[in-house]
């Protein structure tokens, strides 16, 4: 069942970079921000990625964990942070479990061709496990702003 709004997430227990296993019960006590983004390397995903780490501190500040999440594998992922200089881990969802849990898996077209792959989207989930905002569909320009300003207004709440 994909998440709702206001309504707590499943657990899950995913691999990161850095050998991380991550799960949302061991992040309880602080906001975690999950943004799913198509492909590593890509221009929009670059820029996406770019736009979390120049902010990173700031998302810190506001007690807030990020994690990028793709279908790529843990070794382009690992390419991929450290060609960014990504202070954060990167999720690799190859089986699609967390792709399904937020429902992201959408049909796209490109040159023609139609195929299934993944909406550009971010999900804010509060101390408690609660999903508290989602943004589906995202345009780069802007949105890192918007997630962190949510952020921040959790904090304060």
């Amino acid at each position: 069942m994909a998440v709702e709004l206001d309504q707590p997430v499943a657990d899950f227990q995913v691999q990161a970079t850095s050998e991380q296993a991550v799960s949302l019960s061991a992040l309880k006590g602080q906001h975690v921000v999950l943004y799913f983004y198509p492909k590593d390397s890509t221009p929009g995903c670059t820029t996406q990625g770019q736009g979390f780490r120049d902010h990173h501190a700031d998302f810190k500040a506001a007690n807030t964990a990020v994690f990028g999440v793709s279908r790529d594998s843990l070794k382009s992922h690992e390419n991929f942070k450290a060609k960014q200089e990504f202070p954060f881990e990167l999720i690799s969802d190859k089986d699609e479990s967390l792709c399904q849990l937020f429902d992201v898996i959408k049909l796209k077209k490109l040159y023609g061709k139609e195929y299934l792959g993944v909406d550009r989207s971010t999900f804010l989930i509060d101390k408690d496990g609660v999903l508290r905002k989602e943004w589906r569909g995202v345009k780069v320009p802007g949105h890192v702003a918007a997630v962190l300003e949510a952020a921040q207004a959790l904090n304060k709440a």
